[in-house]
């Protein structure tokens, strides 16, 4: 078996489990430094998340190395994620004006189909997540309401 640069045979090389942090455009340190905290680490790695990967935005911090989802509560990277059937873990950012993004959270985290934290409760949720509870998020149907614009515009509808 021919062996490639980290010296593990290509055969035995095992599938990466890869958790992956956005936080958008905007500068969400806190999350970057939870993720980076190496208990998150730990708690992740015995769960076999094999590697980390974080987009920053704006942000100033820089994770120390990074060895091995959660992702910032914007609408499009909460739905993009659902649509795709991953396991999600929300995490608010309360820095933002009227923090509008734990209402979104908070209620889809009730409804059971994501996890819901705040960077300081990230590792104790992240400790304790059962995924297996998450129930899948029904992709919606927009024709009702492409119909009742239709109406509206004096369209036929049928």
């Amino acid at each position: 078996m021919r062996e490639n640069d980290d010296g593990q045979s290509k055969k035995k090389k095992k599938k990466k489990n890869v958790v992956f942090v956005t936080v958008g455009t905007t500068c969400f340190d806190s999350l970057v430094r939870a993720v980076d905290a190496p208990e998150i680490k730990q708690d992740l790695l015995n769960r076999g998340y094999t590697a980390l990967l974080i987009q920053m935005g704006r942000g100033s911090y820089i994770p120390t190395k990074v060895t091995f989802l959660s992702c910032i509560s914007g609408s499009g990277s909460i739905f993009e994620t659902l649509r795709l059937g991953k396991p999600l873990i929300v995490v608010v950012n309360e820095g933002l004006m009227d923090n509008h993004q734990s209402e979104l959270a908070e209620e889809l985290a009730e409804r059971k189909h994501l996890l819901c934290a705040r960077p300081q409760t990230l590792h104790q949720t992240i400790s304790t997540m059962n995924l297996e509870s998450l129930i899948p998020y029904p992709p919606g149907d927009a024709t009702p309401v492409a119909k009742l614009i239709n109406k509206y515009l004096g369209f036929l509808v049928d």
